[in-house]
């Protein structure tokens, strides 16, 4: 069976001393699958959008901020991952320079700058705690994993880069 992941974005953006990062947290909405957690900023890509017009389009809705330089981090399929079992297949970009100030909150919740240091503290997807070293270090080479779940837990984890 061929593998159709909905396509998506996921972003990080920097403060100008690239100490803090901007995280949304999903605090507004009961409904909400992320409630309680705190995640990048991003979404699902539109029909005849790159990744990268993408995730400028997700961070301007998501916190008003035009984005002017970025950097693809690495990729991460979710196979399972979606409320319904959707396959999930992500891009991870850095918000490296921006324009604009973001609002105290979106639709989603609570927009918070966070110390990079402090992230692992935070109410995460078990996930993010295993490719979030990787978005914020050192290496230049992005990352490709792939990280299954069922019934909404991580199964296993994955990756390389070349």
């Amino acid at each position: 069976m061929p593998y159709t992941p909905i396509l998506a974005t996921l972003g990080y953006v920097l403060s100008s001393d690239r100490r803090r990062v901007l995280l949304v947290h999903r605090n507004a909405r009961a409904d909400d699958a992320h409630l309680g957690k705190y995640n990048g900023l991003g979404g699902k890509l539109e029909a005849g959008e790159d990744v990268v017009a993408g995730m400028r389009r997700e961070i301007h809705e998501e916190a008003g901020l035009h984005c002017d330089a970025l950097r693809l981090r690495g990729t991460i399929s979710w196979p399972g991952f979606g409320k319904q079992g959707e396959d999930w297949f992500g891009f991870v970009f850095l918000i490296d320079d921006f324009r604009g100030e973001p609002p105290a909150r979106n639709t989603e919740g609570t927009l918070e700058w966070i110390e990079i240091e402090r992230i692992g503290e935070l109410p995460l997807w078990e996930g993010d705690r295993q490719f979030l070293p990787l978005v914020f270090d050192d290496d230049v080479r992005p990352f490709h994993g792939v990280m299954p779940y069922r019934d909404g837990n991580m199964v296993s984890w994955s990756w390389s880069r070349v």
